[in-house]
């Protein structure tokens, strides 16, 4: 399985379970937010704390996930960046435009008060 997805109070937790968010399970991932984002979840916490490599897909991907997420009034947070993942992340300019957390736990909090605050 590529990844594992959880309902915790009112968002999903995904947590990518790879090392490579890359062309091999990045298309698989955006159908399954695509079909999240379908059945009204609009809150995500996407956990890539097992991936040490991301491409342009994976990034696709994590952009995918924001969108759906702010276009639905919801909240989007990405956790548990490696140093690499972390880099191109930064690289990107998305750490500007996306909530990030340093680990799932930490989303999962940022998720709840971000959730009570609205």
């Amino acid at each position: 399985m590529d990844f594992k997805i959880d309902k915790l109070d009112d968002f999903i937790l995904v947590q990518v379970q790879k090392e490579k968010l890359d062309t091999t399970i990045a298309p698989g991932l955006k159908s399954e937010l695509v079909l999240l984002a379908g059945n009204n979840e609009k809150n995500i916490l996407l956990d890539l704390s097992k991936c040490t490599y991301c491409d342009s897909s994976g990034l696709s991907a994590i952009l995918v996930a924001n969108r759906l997420c702010k276009n639905s009034d919801g909240i989007f947070v990405l956790a548990g960046l490696q140093p690499a993942v972390e880099r191109l992340i930064s690289v990107s300019q998305l750490d500007t435009v996306i909530n990030i957390a340093p680990t799932a736990d930490d989303g999962i909090e940022m998720m709840r008060r971000s959730l009570q605050s609205k």
